[in-house]
């Protein structure tokens, strides 16, 4: 496996940023200015964005997997190896997701704990309603992992 950080034409992966965060105009609000890693096994597998702030803390903006190689671990080798990319650089790297029980499983397997919780911000923020695992996204749950 190889990761190499995006610097140039990064909406090239468009279709895959959409996987994760299904609103173009809200991925263009952290593209620009956020850290784009792409994780290779042969092709292209997985890829997400980072966007640091200067108090610290970081956050994983958006990171999918082809559906065809999700469930290989590829999201969690890149989980890792963002978090070891950070460390010593920003003290705390947050992730903000919807209530479903199999991404918030995901995360805190990638040593995430939840944090706090931003009400109706799906709702608030999308032009229309999203959904995973049959169940209408509401709140954004924000969790955290000590870098």
């Amino acid at each position: 496996m190889e990761i190499k950080k995006i610097e140039i034409d990064k909406k090239q992966v468009l279709d895959l940023l959409l996987l994760a965060d299904e609103q173009e105009d809200m991925i263009d609000r952290y593209l620009d200015h956020g850290d784009m890693f792409a994780l290779y096994d042969g092709d292209l597998k997985s890829i997400c964005v980072v966007v640091c702030e200067p108090n610290g803390i970081c956050e994983l903006k958006n990171i999918a997997t082809y559906r065809q190689y999700q469930g290989q671990g590829y999201g969690k080798y890149l989980v890792n190896y963002i978090s070891d990319y950070y460390k010593g650089k920003y003290q705390v790297m947050f992730v903000g997701t919807g209530e479903s029980p199999v991404t918030i499983s995901f995360y805190m397997s990638c040593g995430f704990i939840q944090s706090h919780r931003v009400k109706n911000f799906f709702t608030d923020n999308y032009d229309h309603p999203i959904f995973e695992c049959g169940v209408q996204l509401v709140d954004m749950i924000y969790l955290k992992k000590e870098l």
